[in-house]
C-alpha cells in the first residue's frame, strides 16, 4: 500500500473545466498544452534509441505488440492520486529533464504544483513517455515494495485499489488498463454503498421527525383543548363580571346625579365669598399704597438731612488735608532713611550665607540640608536636569525622565516657597520642545551650540551678590564654576532624597 504523508494536498478541484485527455478526465491535450504534437523532448531521448520505436511496447516473437489503452476516461480518484504523487516527485527532477510546460512550476511546492499545475502534468504524463518514465523511476525509488509487486506478480492483496491503480497507470505494467478500471469500478462501488449507507440514515431520520411531529400535534392538540376549556371558564367568569360592573355603573351615575348638584350648590356659595373677598382685597390694597407713599416721604427726607450733613464732613475733611498738603511743601522735608533706632551704637548679628548653612554636622545627602538651604530669604534653586535624572532613573525615555523630575520640583517649590528654575541640554534638539512647565518652576532648554552647564554659570553670574543661590548638580565642573561665582553647589542625590521624602 502507498503511503500518504501529511502534506499531499487533496488534488479534488484540479483541471475543474478544462476539456478531457484521453485516459485522464479534466487534462488538456498534449498538443494543446505544449503548443506541439506529442513528442518526447529531443534532449530527453538516447542517441542510440531508433527513431520509430514505440515507447513502453514489449516485443514478442519479433513484432511489436498493440500497447495497452484505457477503453474509458480514467477514474476521477486514481487522477488525482496520479497528480499528487507526480507533484511530489517534480521536486526531485532538474530543471532540464523537466517538459517546456512544466519548467515553470519547479520551484513551486508540492502543494502549489498540484494547485496550479495539476492539468499540465496529467497531458504530459499521457503524451510525453520520456517524462512519464522519470517519474516512473520516481515512484520506484519511493514506492519500491508495490512497483515491484506491480511489475512481477500483481498488486498485494491488501494494497489501496487507488494507489494500485495510480502507480499502474505511470509504470505501465503488463495488464495496468485492467487495474485502472478495477480501481474504477471500486471506487463507483464504493460511492454506491455510501450512498445507500446516506440514503438509509435520511429514511431512518425523516421516520423519527416524523414520529416527533405527530407526538408533538398529538401534545399541540390536547394544549390546545386544554386552552379551550379555560378560556370558556375564564369566558363565563368575565360575562358574571360584566353584569356586576354595569350594575355598578348604574349606581356610580346615580351617585354621580347628585354629587353635580351638590356642586352646583357649593360653586354659587363660592361665587359669592368669592366677591365678598375681592372687595375686601381692593381695600388692603389701597391701604397699602397710602403707606407706601407715606414710607417713602419719610425716606426722602431722611435722605436730603444726611447729605447736607455729610457735605459738612467731607468739606472740613478736604480743607484740613490741603492745609496739611500746603505744610508738607513748605517744609520740604525729605523722606525718613533711618529710623530713631538705627541711631543706637550697638554690635550687630552677622548675615547668614548658603555657605554658612550645615553648621549642623548634616550629611551631604540629608535631605534637611536642603530644606535649610531654601529656608534662606529669597533663595534660588538651580537644577541641572538631566544630570539628576540621569543619576536618579536614567532607563526612563527623556521625555518621561523630564515630566518626573518637574511634578518633584513642582512639589518642592510649593513647600518650599523658594525660586525653582529647571536647566535641560538643548544642544541637540531638531526642534523646540513642547512642554507645559509646571506651576512654581521655570523650564530652561540651552540653545544650539550651548551646553546646559554654560547656562546654568550664567544663571548664577545673574544673580545679585548676597542672594542665596543654590546649584543641584554631580558635575564637578559645574559645581566648581558655581561655588567661584557664589553660589552652593549640592548634589543630585540630595535632591533625589528629597523628592522620595514627598
Amino acid at each position: 500500500m502507498v503511503e500518504r504523508t501529511g502534506d499531499e494536498p487533496d488534488a479534488g478541484g484540479v483541471g475543474e473545466g478544462v476539456p478531457d485527455v484521453p485516459g485522464i478526465p479534466g487534462a488538456p491535450d498534449a498538443a494543446d498544452a505544449t503548443g506541439a504534437p506529442d513528442a518526447p523532448h529531443a534532449a530527453d531521448v538516447p542517441e542510440d534509441a531508433p527513431e520509430d520505436a514505440p515507447e513502453d511496447a514489449p516485443e514478442e516473437d519479433g513484432a511489436a505488440a498493440e500497447p495497452e489503452a484505457l477503453d474509458r476516461p480514467l477514474p476521477e480518484k486514481v487522477r488525482r492520486r496520479v497528480v499528487a504523487l507526480t507533484g511530489d516527485a517534480l521536486g526531485g527532477l532538474t530543471l532540464a529533464e523537466l517538459p517546456a510546460p512544466l519548467r515553470q512550476y519547479a520551484r513551486f511546492t508540492p502543494q502549489r504544483r498540484t494547485k496550479f499545475g495539476g492539468n499540465a502534468m496529467a497531458a504530459e504524463l499521457e503524451g510525453d513517455a520520456v517524462f512519464r518514465q522519470r517519474i516512473a523511476a520516481r515512484f520506484r525509488e519511493r514506492f519500491p515494495e508495490l512497483a515491484g509487486a506491480l511489475e512481477e506478480s500483481g498488486p498485494p492483496p491488501a494494497a489501496d485499489p487507488v494507489d494500485v491503480a495510480a502507480l499502474a497507470y505511470v509504470l505501465r505494467p503488463a495488464g495496468w488498463a485492467k487495474l485502472v478500471a478495477a480501481a474504477g469500478e471500486e471506487a463507483q462501488r464504493a460511492q454506491a454503498e455510501r450512498a445507500g449507507e446516506e440514503a438509509q440514515r435520511e429514511l431512518a431520520r425523516l421516520r423519527e421527525e416524523l414520529a416527533q411531529a405527530r407526538a408533538a400535534a398529538r401534545a399541540d392538540s390536547e394544549e390546545a383543548r386544554t386552552e379551550l376549556d379555560a378560556l370558556r371558564r375564564e369566558l363565563d367568569s368575565t360575562h358574571r363580571k360584566l353584569r356586576s360592573a354595569q350594575s355598578d355603573v348604574r349606581r356610580g351615575e346615580a351617585e354621580v346625579r347628585k354629587i353635580r348638584a351638590e356642586l352646583e350648590s357649593v360653586r354659587h356659595a363660592a361665587s359669592a365669598e368669592k366677591a365678598a373677598a375681592d372687595g375686601e382685597v381692593r381695600r388692603l390694597k389701597s391701604r397699602l399704597a397710602e403707606a407706601e407713599s407715606a414710607l417713602e416721604s419719610g425716606r426722602r427726607a431722611a435722605r436730603e438731612g444726611r447729605s447736607v450733613e455729610d457735605m459738612r464732613v467731607r468739606l472740613l475733611l478736604d480743607t484740613v488735608l490741603d492745609a496739611a498738603q500746603g505744610l508738607r511743601r513748605e517744609l520740604a522735608l525729605p523722606p525718613a532713611a533711618t529710623r530713631p533706632a538705627d541711631t543706637v551704637d550697638a554690635v550687630e548679628p552677622g548675615q547668614m550665607t548658603p555657605k554658612d548653612v550645615a553648621a549642623r554636622a548634616l550629611s551631604d545627602t540629608d535631605p534637611a540640608l536642603l530644606d535649610q538651604l531654601l529656608a534662606l530669604p529669597q533663595a534660588h534653586l538651580v537644577v541641572d536636569g538631566y544630570n539628576v535624572t540621569k543619576t536618579g532613573y536614567p532607563a526612563l525615555p527623556l521625555e518621561k525622565q523630564r515630566l518626573r523630575l518637574l511634578g518633584g520640583l513642582a512639589i518642592l517649590a510649593a513647600q518650599s516657597g523658594a525660586e525653582v528654575t529647571c536647566v535641560f541640554d538643548g544642544a541637540e534638539l531638531a526642534a523646540p520642545v513642547l512642554l507645559a512647565p509646571p506651576r512654581g518652576v521655570r523650564v530652561l532648554f540651552s540653545k544650539p551650540g550651548q551646553t546646559a552647564d554654560e547656562l546654568i554659570r550664567r544663571l548664577v553670574r545673574a544673580e545679585p551678590p548676597g542672594r542665596p543661590v543654590v546649584v543641584v548638580s554631580s558635575d564637578r565642573e559645574v559645581a566648581d564654576g558655581c561655588a567661584a561665582a557664589g553660589a552652593r553647589p549640592v548634589a543630585s542625590s540630595l535632591l533625589l532624597n528629597r523628592l522620595a521624602r514627598t
